[in-house]
């Protein structure tokens, strides 16, 4: 029976990594798949994992109709054994129904990989109607460590290091880089609001321990 099995975790819990290692692990068994993703780091029309791994994937706008695509494909005598969805969180509502009734009516998997609430702890739309309609729901076991060295469970938007708690749901960035960065933290210090760089500058001593 095919299945929609939906992947979820936090920034740097290897989601995209996942999703290659699923693709390649099916290809391997000669299965023929459709790579989809929308907004990664790498770029347009890439699936690419913070370890280094890319590969070539169609860019899903929210004007993309994934069934139809998959339809088309079928039609034209392609072969679609599974389909892989990374970034998932991005996708419409009506993108995630899709995925649904690829599953049930053309019994095609669909391995959808994302993070389920955004930088104001606040589910993104795509995910979910995932939560509500997939046939399983994975949380990823590779811990996401806040800089306290708890396990992370939340995403951070930071400006300058400070926490934020208003904005645009969708601003795309990566860990470190811009003006705009995000940063995972445990929930005690994403509602606290201290960031790495504020544990730095507050709970760091600058005095030398009392021991050589």
């Amino acid at each position: 029976m095919a299945e929609l099995i939906f992947f979820s975790g936090t920034m740097d819990c290897g989601k995209s990594t996942l999703a290659l290692q699923t693709d390649h692990n099916h290809a391997s068994r000669g299965r023929s798949g459709l790579i989809l993703t929308q907004l990664d780091r790498a770029g347009s029309s890439t699936l690419s994992s913070r370890l280094g791994l890319a590969k070539a994937a169609m860019e899903v706008h929210a004007e993309v109709d994934i069934r139809r695509i998959v339809v088309d494909l079928l039609s034209q005598g392609h072969r679609v054994d599974y389909v892989i969805c990374d970034e998932v969180q991005f996708y419409t509502p009506e993108q995630i129904d899709q995925l649904a009734v690829i599953v049930d009516d053309l019994s095609i998997d669909v391995f959808a990989f994302g993070i389920a609430t955004d930088f104001r702890t606040k589910l993104f739309p795509g995910s979910a109607r995932l939560i509500e309609l997939a046939d399983r729901v994975e949380v990823l076991q590779v811990a996401s460590l806040c800089w306290c060295g708890r396990r992370a469970t939340h995403q951070a938007r930071t400006i300058g290091g400070e926490i934020q708690r208003e904005g645009d749901q969708v601003v795309v960035g990566d860990v470190g880089t811009g003006e705009i960065a995000y940063e995972v933290l445990c929930r005690q210090h994403h509602r606290r609001g201290i960031t790495a760089r504020q544990a730095g500058r507050q709970h760091v001593s600058p005095d030398p321990l009392p021991f050589a």
